[in-house]
C-alpha cells in the first residue's frame, strides 16, 4: 500500500503541474448525474443488481488536459464473519491528457484513475489504482488499462477494450463495447478463473436533454465461475441520466 500511496502522490502531482501550466486558459465544468437499475463494472454487479445513484464533476482544459470525480452506491454484500464492512460507496477520482493526432480523425488519451471506498473496513481493503492509453479513430476506440495491484490488493491486472459509438436517427444512437480482464492472481472469483470477457450493446434516445437508454450487458463466466452467479449473469440494464 505505501508504493501505491507513492506512485499516486507522483501521478497527482505531475497532473497538477501540468494543470497549473495551463491555468490562464479557457476550461469548461460540466457535471452529470444518473439513475441506473443496476452498477454493472465490466460486466459484474457491484450493487448485487439493484438500482445505483450515481453523480460526477469535470474540468477539461484547452490543452487537452482534465481533472474529475464520479460516485456511485455500490453493495458488496456483509462480511462473512462480521470483521468489518466493504463500504457502500465507490469514488473515482481521475485525470489526464487527450489530443488530435495532427490534423487526422486519430486522437490519444492518456491517464490515471484512483477507485476509493469509503467505509471499507475489511483488510486489505479495496482501494487501487489505474492507468490507461486509449486511442480512437472517428467513433472507434481502442484501449489498455493497467493496474499495478487491483482491488484489495490481488495482485496486477490488465484490460483490453474496445467500443463503437454511432447516431442511428436523430436523438438515437447505439454503443457496442467489448473487453477482456486478464487477473494476476487467479482465484478473483470462486474458482481458479484469471481471465474472462466482458461485453454490451447499448441503445440510447436523449429527450429534452435528459439521456435515457437500455444496454444488454454480459460476460462469458459461468456460474461456476463467480462466488454469485447472478452478479454475473447476462442482463438488461436501464439508464437516466443529465449533463449539467
Amino acid at each position: 500500500m505505501k508504493n501505491k500511496m507513492l506512485i499516486t502522490a507522483a501521478v497527482t502531482s505531475a497532473l497538477l503541474a501540468g494543470i497549473a501550466a495551463t491555468s490562464a486558459q479557457a476550461f469548461d465544468i460540466t457535471g452529470n448525474i444518473a439513475l441506473v437499475s443496476d452498477y454493472r463494472f465490466r460486466g459484474i454487479s457491484q450493487t448485487g443488481e439493484d438500482a445505483a445513484v450515481q453523480g460526477g464533476l469535470d474540468a477539461s482544459f484547452e490543452s487537452g488536459f482534465y481533472i474529475g470525480t464520479w460516485a456511485s452506491s455500490v453493495d458488496f454484500g456483509d462480511v462473512d464473519d462480521g470483521s468489518g464492512s466493504y463500504g457502500t460507496m465507490e469514488i473515482n477520482y481521475y485525470g489526464g491528457w487527450g489530443t488530435p493526432i495532427g490534423d487526422t480523425d486519430f486522437s490519444v488519451d492518456v491517464g490515471y484513475m484512483y477507485y476509493q471506498y469509503p467505509g471499507d473496513t475489511v483488510d486489505p481493503t479495496g482501494d487501487y489504482e489505474e492507468f490507461h492509453v486509449t486511442g480512437s479513430w472517428k467513433d472507434l476506440s481502442l484501449g489498455v488499462i493497467y493496474s499495478d495491484d487491483f482491488y484489495a490488493e490481488t495482485g496486477k491486472y490488465m484490460y483490453y477494450s474496445g467500443d463503437y459509438s454511432m447516431t442511428i436517427a436523430e436523438d438515437f444512437s447505439i454503443g457496442l463495447h467489448a473487453g477482456y480482464n486478464d487477473f494476476d492472481e487467479a482465484g478473483f472469483f470462486a474458482t481458479d478463473t484469471d481471465t474472462y470477457a466482458d461485453y454490451s450493446v447499448t441503445f440510447g434516445y436523449t429527450f429534452k436533454g435528459v439521456d435515457l437508454s437500455v444496454a444488454w450487458v454480459g460476460t462469458d463466466l459461468d456460474d461456476v465461475d463467480c462466488f454469485d452467479s447472478s452478479i454475473c449473469d447476462d442482463t438488461a440494464v436501464f439508464s437516466i441520466s443529465k449533463s449539467l
